[in-house]
């Protein structure tokens, strides 16, 4: 089962999968999980921001292993992915950016980006084991003046929105607290 948590910055989207990690490992034995970082440490406060993280989840949850990759997605869900593994991404907003908004080489077009999503989608319904993907809600305030920040809002929508479509259940978070938007599951 794929579930997509969206939320804004600091919504309690990131320790929903957490916590829901550290329960599926204590849910039987033989059962792993594995979080797919796609944050990229590009400047000092990005470095401190992702030890940080990986600091705090140690914590939070011993048991969860990291693999850090900001651009293949679809092909590290696909050779993580067990019926007994539990994937977490954190987070598809940060997996968009790195594709549109490199800090380093070309941003990707628009066939490129039609067929990461389309790989994506297909990894996401062909995951054998459960699947919690993480990304930002942000098409919620003012429209951005700023021509390149509309389409990438407009972009993250359009993937929001097909993810959507692939996830058994869907739930936005604020403030800490879970809204469920959709649940197939039961």
């Amino acid at each position: 089962m794929a579930e997509l948590i969206l939320g804004g910055q600091k919504s309690g989207k990131s320790r929903r999968a957490e916590l829901a990690a550290r329960d599926w490992l204590a849910g039987a034995p033989g059962r792993s999980a594995v979080l797919i970082a796609t944050a990229s440490g590009h400047d000092d406060e990005m470095r401190a921001r992702i030890a940080r993280h990986r600091s705090d989840r140690a914590a939070r949850v011993p048991g969860l292993a990291t693999v850090e990759e900001p651009l293949r997605l679809a092909e590290t869900i696909g050779a993580c992915s067990t019926p007994h593994t539990l994937l977490v991404v954190d987070c598809l907003t940060l997996w968009l950016t790195n594709r549109l908004m490199p800090l380093a080489g070309p941003a990707c077009t628009a066939a490129e980006l039609e067929a990461a999503q389309r790989a994506l989608e297909e990894a996401v319904r062909a995951a054998p084991g459960p699947l919690l993907l993480v990304g930002n809600e942000i098409g919620l305030g003012l429209i951005p003046l700023g021509r390149e920040v509309r389409a990438f809002v407009d972009a993250l929508g359009s993937l929001n929105q097909r993810m959507a479509a692939c996830c058994a259940r869907v739930t936005l978070m604020a403030a800490g607290l879970p809204l469920v938007l959709k649940d197939e599951t039961a």
